[in-house]
């Protein structure tokens, strides 16, 4: 490996899942603003995480629905008149 390339300014950290409160404590160099109080009483940096082994269906075995219908909609609808297809146009002149 070369030296000198990995960062050497660890420290503990809490990771928080937003979706199910579920957080624990680890080692990083993510730059954060905002601290949490621990269980052992002292304030760490918290970093907030969509999804972690506790709430991932991999690990969980549930299904957790998403709204990826309303994404799709959401983006046909925003780009709907920028790019057309060139049958629809010829469609369209006739």
């Amino acid at each position: 490996m070369k030296a000198e390339i990995h960062p050497t300014d660890y420290r503990l950290v809490v990771f928080k899942d937003m979706s199910n409160e579920y957080a624990f404590l680890g080692k990083s160099t993510v730059a954060t603003k905002e601290t949490i109080q621990w269980e052992d009483g002292n304030e760490y940096p918290l970093v907030k995480l969509e999804i972690s082994s506790s709430s991932h269906p991999f690990f969980t075995g549930k299904v957790k629905l998403v709204d990826t219908a309303g994404r799709v909609d959401k983006f046909m609808n925003k780009y709907k008149g920028k790019y057309s297809t060139k049958a629809t146009e010829e469609k369209s002149a006739e």
